[in-house]
């Protein structure tokens, strides 16, 4: 099944992860690319994103599997005609075939930019490096099943910290994403819980790349 690249950023991060479905279900209808569909009673295009992106975060290493119908198509054409028909913020980088099993997909790194109106607090850099130096850092993790508590550290692969300038620091980490999986976003909730000090007043997220199980980047 060909495989398609993408990133999603600007205002775009606000479309839902099922209001992207449809977004790119149109976007090959009016690019004249006719996808195949699912059997059954309620057939459905075959496209299927790899994992889910939270509303509110950038990523430039989406990934959506599709079948199309008919003649083959050359994976350049595909990737023109579908970012003539995309909407501002969603951009196809590029397609393949032979695309490695989702399965395999084990880590993902993400940056977060804890932001601070009236500077970053002193010794900010140093406290949240000792935060996610520990053993062991519980956080409540939101399902569907309701909340539960959650250690965080097994699922933490590095974390680094950098003040970029006066009212800024980063966080680069690269996390599990399947099987466990850790959503990034539970990394600044955890410097809200346990440093509430150095709590930023706005936190801004990015999945920058994907890797197999060898830490390999995915594709």
């Amino acid at each position: 099944m060909p495989r398609l690249l993408f990133e999603k950023k600007g205002s775009a991060v606000w479309i839902s992860h099922l209001d992207l479905m449809r977004l790119f279900q149109r976007a090959f209808n009016r690019a004249g690319l006719q996808l195949t569909h699912t059997q059954g009673f309620n057939p459905r295009p075959s496209v299927s994103i790899a994992l889910p992106l939270s509303v509110g975060v950038e990523s430039r290493c989406e990934l959506l599997d599709f079948h199309l119908e008919g003649a083959p198509v050359p994976n350049e054409q595909i990737l023109t005609r579908l970012n003539e028909a995309l909407v501002e913020g969603v951009r196809v980088r590029s397609v393949y075939d032979d695309g490695q099993k989702i399965k395999n997909l084990a880590y993902l790194d993400c940056k977060l930019t804890l932001e601070y109106d009236h500077g970053v607090p002193q010794g900010a850099e140093n406290a949240i490096a000792s935060l996610f130096g520990r053993s062991q850092l519980v956080v409540e993790k939101k399902s569907k099943n309701g909340t539960t508590e959650q250690n965080i550290i097994p699922m933490l692969r590095f974390l680094h910290v950098n003040q970029p300038d006066d009212n800024t620091l980063t966080l680069q980490a690269r996390v599990c994403c399947q099987n466990p999986s850790l959503n990034p976003m539970l990394l600044s909730a955890a410097v809200e819980k346990e440093l509430p000090d150095v709590a930023p007043n706005f936190v801004r997220c990015s999945r920058e790349e994907i890797y197999d199980l060898q830490e390999n980047i995915f594709r």
